[in-house]
């Protein structure tokens, strides 16, 4: 046991108080950027349900919009997303270390950059009605034709989506991290206003039905022309920030050296899993456009009746925009906090704290996802009714989707859990046979649902969603005890079951409100409008809410704690102890000799997302999230990983207190990449050789 520490061993006074500040600014920073975050989630399911009032949910004209907008971002994440968050993202980080803050570097790679998405862009719009072609099913002539004259419309999104993603790394890499929090609320608030003008001056759907016959140019530029314009806004906000960096960047050629070859060979399975995941999501939403390809026939056939109960991929999208909700707001940021600890474990070799990170992660998390499976479960109907258009056959379709799709929630958030620890191991390999894996299992089974009844096929496709995310589980889990030896699961599984019952009874407690408020009958008042919806929404959530946290308490869950400890720094509480403070956690696997925290390297933090596959993303909707980072808890003299940081509190044997000698590099996709001194790259003698 190491012996105590002494006075001297301590930090100095000034020491302690920069440690301080620096934790206070992190806390601010994840403050600034959660509260965009909501803000900005809160304005896209404004932007959902606009789109629903404009259009209707069950209508020809939203199934082919969705599917066309939805097109950007695949492409992007298909083509280039993998290339920028395996390769691009850890060269600005690393250049930004050096003398001139990587100004000439990072010139480069956005000139270069900027070059690849031009022509990309271009490309893949000049070939939209071939790209139509490819990525839907059994659509009409005259639905092909709005399909493409959409596609035009938003297939230049793909430049400024890369643009977007660079520009947020370098304001990332200088420690600004909230613009990129708030940009996509301009996205959400340019996009509202289009479709707000449109029900202005073209009447919602509900009272003036909007079809193939009645479209227009005009219909098409408040759609698809302000969804365009609010991620240029959202880019071109960027460069506000990006300017007050007063870095110097501008365009630079020359890009002999820069190293992204050798970054892009050292990071192939990263790029593989994006594009096995990708094209298996196009493949499985070219299915998804053969309902509303039908329901168009039936209602060309006069069989209204039929074709009303037809769900399309609208259906899907919003359902999967509401079931992605607990992951995106709680496990998301919970897995890039702890991704920390986990590199820390993985380069001290230490399997005991990095299964301790997993386990804590997994268990802290479950708070969240467990109830919101069953919150989402259990107000399927109301959030149906909200998200409908004002259409109670919409209403059903969209609930009964997101009851298939719900209970898998804690199945895609722990999945995206264990996959870090691939990542933080520095293991790309194995995500990727996973990826390989699950995106057989969908191809395969897209194939075969094709064949289904036209009313299966999306419940179908929900279907296969859910069974993919325990599936990822189940492989993940297989490979990783492999690595681990064990995975905590008595412990990991007794919390999940005492939070299961503690959801459970929070679901009954909601139905019988929702049965007080007649959600359980056609004619009921939570069916009788979509106020009256988000009233039920309103009243009966709290209910289920307080009643969860009652039943937390009496079942003894302490991750509660856990989970709701940094809120209650923020608010002035005390904050969590840090790992020195806690002890060393006694015995165990792997543990190693206390270091002091000043002699510990501070680990770079991973600052994007690398699951650009088809798990745990549903939804085809850009998810700016992915593009983000929070702020490093690796900067100032007391490192995050050392202290606990206001994110998420030690346990009381904390992982992060066994320490380890420690490597000097920290693993990250590319970091092998050479690069010469930072800002000093030897290939690039370019300005020398003109001085000369």
């Amino acid at each position: 046991m190491p012996a105590a520490q002494t006075p001297s061993d301590k930090p100095a006074p000034a020491g302690n108080a920069a440690a301080k500040a620096t934790q206070h600014g992190e806390a601010r920073s994840s403050a600034v950027m959660a509260a965009g975050t909501l803000v900005s989630r809160f304005l896209g399911f404004g932007k959902t349900w606009m789109l629903g009032a404009a259009l209707g949910l069950g209508s020809t004209v939203t199934d082919t919009f969705i599917n066309a907008n939805n097109l950007p971002n695949l492409i992007f994440l298909l083509v280039a997303g993998g290339v920028f968050n395996a390769v691009l993202v850890p060269q600005i980080i690393k250049a930004s270390k050096g003398p001139d803050r990587g100004a000439d570097y990072i010139s480069r790679l956005l000139t270069l950059a900027v070059v690849v998405l031009l022509s990309l862009t271009l490309l893949v719009t000049l070939l939209a009605p071939w790209v139509i072609e490819l990525t839907t099913q059994g659509y009409s002539p005259q639905q092909k034709s709005l399909a493409v004259t959409f596609a035009f419309w938003c297939l230049p999104q793909i430049f400024f989506y890369g643009l977007y993603a660079l520009l947020t790394q370098v304001l990332n890499a200088n420690g600004a991290f909230g613009p990129a929090m708030w940009a996509p609320i301009l996205n959400n608030i340019v996009a509202i206003a289009g479709l707000g003008m449109f029900i202005w001056i073209l009447g919602a759907n509900a009272e003036n039905p909007h079809t193939l016959d009645s479209w227009g140019p005009f219909q098409t530029f408040l759609v698809a022309g302000f969804s365009t314009i609010g991620v240029v806004a959202q880019t071109a906000i960027l460069l506000v920030p990006v300017f007050r960096l007063r870095l110097g960047l501008r365009p630079r050629f020359g890009w002999r050296g820069v190293g992204l070859g050798q970054a892009a060979k050292l990071s192939v399975w990263t790029l593989a899993t994006a594009a096995a995941g990708q094209l298996a999501f196009l493949y499985v939403m070219r299915i998804a456009t053969i309902p509303g390809a039908e329901r168009l026939r039936l209602e060309r056939a006069g069989d209204e009746a039929a074709a009303a109960v037809l769900p399309g991929n609208a259906v899907l999208e919003v359902a999967s925009q509401l079931y992605l909700l607990p992951h995106s707001i709680i496990a998301l940021s919970l897995a890039t906090v702890l991704f920390n600890r986990m590199t820390r474990a993985s380069q001290d070799g230490n399997r005991a704290e990095l299964r301790g990170a997993l386990s804590h992660g997994l268990r802290t998390m479950a708070v969240a996802t467990v109830f919101g499976a069953l919150a989402l479960f259990a107000l399927a109907g109301p959030l149906g009714m909200f998200f409908s258009g004002g259409d109670k056959q919409d209403g059903v379709m969209l609930a009964q989707t997101l009851t298939i799709l719900a209970l898998s929630t804690p199945f895609m958030s722990a999945n995206f859990m264990m996959s870090r620890v691939f990542y933080a191991n520095e293991d790309a390999r194995t995500p990727f046979f996973i990826q390989l894996v699950l995106a057989l299992v969908n191809v395969v089974a897209a194939f075969f649902i094709q064949f289904l009844p036209f009313d299966q096929i999306i419940f179908a496709i929900a279907i296969l969603y859910t069974g993919g995310n325990i599936l990822s589980v189940m492989v993940s889990a297989f490979f990783l005890r492999r690595l681990l030896g064990h995975l905590d699961g008595p412990r990991v599984a007794n919390s999940y079951i005492r939070m299961g019952y503690a959801a459970l009874g929070s679901a009954v407690a909601g139905a019988g409100a929702l049965w007080l408020m007649g959600s359980y009958q056609a004619d009921g008042f939570a069916w009788s409008s979509r106020l009256a919806a988000l009233v039920t929404i309103i009243v009966v959530g709290p209910v289920m809410l307080g009643v969860y946290f009652v039943l937390l308490k009496l079942l003894r869950v302490t991750e509660l704690q856990d989970l709701l400890q940094p809120l209650l720094g923020r608010l002035g509480r005390r904050a969590p102890a840090s790992g020195a403070e806690a002890g060393l956690e006694a015995g165990g696997e792997g543990a190693a000799r206390e270091v002091p925290a000043a002699a510990r390297p501070a680990p770079e933090r991973a600052t994007t997302s690398v699951d650009t596959g088809l798990i745990p993303r549903i939804s085809g909707e850009f998810d700016a999230a992915s593009f983000r980072a929070g702020p490093d808890v690796g900067r100032g003299d007391t490192p995050g990983w050392a202290t606990g940081g206001n994110y998420l509190p030690e346990e009381e044997l904390p992982a992060t207190a066994q320490g380890g000698a420690g490597r000097a590099e920290i693993p990250l996709p590319g970091r092998r990449t050479y690069q010469g001194q930072p800002g000093h790259n030897p290939h690039f003698p370019f300005d020398r050789r003109r001085k000369k």
